[in-house]
């Protein structure tokens, strides 16, 4: 996707704030051709809160290499999705049960799975 394509844009919702750090990736992990670990190390940063899309692909590459980074990764369930997937023999998989495999994957082996009300009860 190219930064002048729509869907590109930010959310109103989680617009930047006035400079806050942005981070362009091109591929699925956000550590990958970023700066991304140069800036929490420089800042020290040891936990992360991982949201996005999609499940199976950034969140999940993502989450991996946190975790495989030493970071303490947490993924809110409730705060990333996925969408339905075409299988090797023309089958449909339902995104919601991908969604599913996929924090079962991550859980307790990359990250600490959990819903944003269990967030926001721990901040």
């Amino acid at each position: 996707m190219h930064v002048s394509n729509k869907g590109f844009e930010f959310n109103e919702n989680v617009s930047p704030i006035e400079n806050e750090p942005i981070i362009t990736k091109n591929v699925n992990s956000a550590f990958i051709g970023t700066d991304l670990k140069e800036q929490l190390d420089a800042l020290h940063i040891d936990t992360l809160v991982i949201i996005g899309l999609t499940t199976n692909h950034c969140v999940s590459t993502t989450t991996r290499m946190a975790g495989n980074l030493g970071y303490d990764t947490y993924l809110i369930s409730d705060a990333t999705a996925t969408f339905n997937r075409i299988g090797i023999h023309g089958e449909t998989y339902d995104s919601e049960i991908i969604h599913l495999t996929t924090l079962a994957s991550l859980n307790e082996e990359f990250a600490t799975i959990w819903t944003s009300e269990k967030l926001m009860s721990n901040i």
